[in-house]
């Protein structure tokens, strides 16, 4: 499969600072479960700079978008990339889970996470398409 490579985690993110160690282990467990589904069992971690979209939908009280990447990105050392230090860029976003919700280039997992009507990460990881700084 290699890059993009995308999936989702149902569920709400846990932060990297919440009090009970346990959740954030949880977490990432069940985060690094999710991507080695979907992930060809074949394939070694990308090897150069990746960018990382994620993007929570949420059905209630949203979370801090500042709180939801440090654990993913951990989860996935040694299996889609190397270290995490090769990731040169994050878009993090929260968007309600609402009737008004439109998504109207929706890849098949996106579709099918979105299909199941409950709160959900999902996580694209892309090679990072350059090193130049745009404003």
């Amino acid at each position: 499969m290699g890059l993009p490579f995308e999936f989702f985690v149902l569920g709400r993110p846990v932060s990297q600072q919440a009090r009970r160690r346990a959740l954030v282990r949880e977490w990432m467990r069940q985060t690094r479960s999710e991507a080695e589904r979907r992930w060809n069992e074949g394939d070694s971690p990308h090897a150069g700079p990746v960018m990382m979209t994620l993007t929570y939908f949420y059905d209630r009280t949203p979370m801090d978008v500042d709180n939801i990447p440090k654990p993913v990105l951990d989860s996935l050392n040694g299996l889609v990339y190397h270290d995490d230090s090769q990731v040169t860029d994050i878009l993090c976003r929260k968007r309600m889970l609402n009737p008004d919700l439109e998504v109207p280039k929706r890849s098949e997992i996106l579709h099918e996470a979105l299909e199941l009507k409950t709160q959900f990460l999902h996580i694209l990881v892309e090679e990072a398409r350059d090193m130049e700084v745009f404003f």
